[in-house]
C-alpha cells in the first residue's frame, strides 16, 4: 500500500461486498520478483465499433478520447483521439478519420462546449502538450462541428514564472467558473502534480492563467471533471481514485478508491470518465489497465457497481486501456443512451486504435436499472 492511503485506510470506504470474495489469481506462479497477475472478475460486453488506427505503428501511440455530441444530429457526433507520438485526430461515429492535426506530443484531450466574449459558441478542444518535456503547455484547438476539422490555436505555457522542469501528461477540462472565463483545465505533471488553469480570452489569444495546485505522492495521469458535483477525480496510478472538490479556496484530495479487491482495481488505474443522467444519477468509470477491465462506481453511494471487460463480439477488445471516455444522451440508433470509447492497448497486427460500445449494453451487463 502506499504511503497516501497508509494515512487514511481506517476512512477509505468499503467497495462491492458482492466482489471480495471473488478475488482470483490467474497465473499465480511466479519466477524471480514476478508477481501474481491478478484478475479479478468482470463481465464481457462486445464492441460495436472502432476507429480506424492511429498513424504510429508499432508503438504505443493511441491514448485518451474525447466525445463531442450532435444534439441535432447525435449521429453526426464526433470523437477526438491522440497519437501521443504525432497529433490528435478527429473520427466519426463509423470510426473513419475526418480530421488530423499534426501537433506533436499530445497525450490527454478534453473538450467544451464555450461561449466568446462575442457571443459565438466554439467547440474549445484541449491537449496535455508534452513536446517540451521541461515546459508543460496546453495545446488548444477549434472544432468545426459541420466539417470536423480542427483549427490549431496554439499551446499556451500555464505555471508561473520561475516554476521547475515539469513534463504535462494527463488532462481534463471543467466547465467556466466565473463569467469572464471559457473553461477550466487540469493539467496532470508526470511528479504527480495536478496544476488549475482558468481559460481566457487575452490580446487576441486563449490563454491559459494559473490559479491553484494539488500534489500526490506518485506519478498520476487519468482525470475527470464531474461539472455537476464540482468535483475533479485524479487516477494516482499505483494508489488509487481521489476526489478533489473545486468549490473550495484550496484543493485538498480525499481518497475515493484503492486498488485492490474490495474496490475493483488493479494497478496501473489510468483513464477515468463520468457517466451523468439528464436526471441526476451518474457514474464514475475507471480503467483497470492491470486486468484490462473496467470500474463502474455510483456516485450517489460512492460504491462500485461492477466490473466489466470489451470482449467477445465480431470487434476485438481492448487491453491495457489508458484513456476513456463516456457520454450520456442519444448518438444514434447503434448508440441510443449513450457512447463510451476506450483505447486499446494492442490492436495488433495494426496499430492501436479506439474501441467503442453503448451506454445501454454496459447498463445491461451489469444489471443497472
Amino acid at each position: 500500500m502506499k504511503a497516501p492511503f497508509m494515512i487514511v485506510a481506517d476512512i477509505v470506504k468499503q467497495g462491492s461486498g458482492a466482489l471480495l470474495p471473488a478475488l482470483l489469481l490467474a497465473g499465480c506462479a511466479t519466477t524471480g520478483v514476478e508477481t501474481a497477475a491478478v484478475r479479478l472478475p468482470a463481465i464481457d460486453v462486445p464492441a460495436q465499433a472502432e476507429t480506424d488506427p492511429v498513424g504510429t505503428p508499432n508503438a504505443d501511440a493511441a491514448d485518451d478520447p474525447a466525445i463531442w455530441r450532435n444534439a441535432a444530429d447525435p449521429a453526426a457526433s464526433l470523437i477526438l483521439g491522440t497519437d501521443k507520438k504525432a497529433g490528435l485526430y478527429v473520427y466519426g461515429l463509423d470510426g473513419k478519420v475526418r480530421d488530423f492535426a499534426a501537433a506533436g506530443a499530445l497525450n490527454n484531450a478534453d473538450l467544451r462546449e464555450v461561449r466568446m466574449a462575442d457571443g459565438s459558441k466554439r467547440i474549445l478542444v484541449g491537449a496535455s502538450d508534452r513536446t517540451d518535456r521541461a515546459e508543460p503547455r496546453i495545446a488548444l484547438f477549434n472544432l468545426d462541428e459541420a466539417s470536423g476539422k480542427l483549427t490549431a490555436l496554439g499551446a499556451e505555457a500555464f505555471l508561473p514564472a520561475g516554476h521547475a522542469p515539469a513534463e504535462a501528461y494527463g488532462f481534463c477540462m471543467g466547465n467556466a467558473r466565473a463569467r469572464d472565463e471559457l473553461a477550466r483545465a487540469y493539467v496532470v505533471l508526470k511528479d504527480g502534480s495536478v496544476a488549475e488553469s482558468r481559460l481566457v480570452e487575452k490580446d487576441g489569444r486563449i490563454a491559459a492563467d494559473y490559479v491553484r495546485l494539488v500534489k500526490f505522492a506518485t506519478q498520476s495521469e487519468g482525470c475527470v471533471v464531474d461539472d455537476a458535483g464540482k468535483v475533479l477525480f485524479v487516477a494516482e496510478e499505483d494508489v488509487g481514485i481521489w476526489k478533489v472538490p473545486l468549490a473550495g479556496a484550496t484543493l485538498v484530495a480525499e481518497p475515493f478508491a484503492r486498488v485492490g479487491a474490495q474496490d475493483g482495481l488493479v494497478a496501473d488505474v489510468e483513464g477515468l470518465a463520468v457517466a451523468r443522467e439528464s436526471g441526476g444519477r451518474a457514474w464514475l468509470v475507471a480503467s483497470s489497465q492491470g486486468d484490462n477491465a473496467y470500474a463502474l462506481f455510483d456516485l450517489s453511494s460512492g460504491k462500485l457497481s461492477g466490473r466489466f471487460r470489451i470482449d467477445g463480439g465480431t470487434i476485438g477488445g481492448t487491453s491495457e486501456t489508458d484513456g476513456i471516455e463516456v457520454l450520456l444522451g442519444d448518438f444514434g440508433p447503434q448508440f441510443p443512451e449513450g457512447l463510451m470509447v476506450a483505447q486499446d492497448g494492442d490492436n495488433a497486427p495494426k496499430a492501436q486504435n479506439f474501441k467503442m460500445l453503448s451506454w445501454r449494453s454496459i447498463r445491461t451487463a451489469l444489471g443497472i436499472e
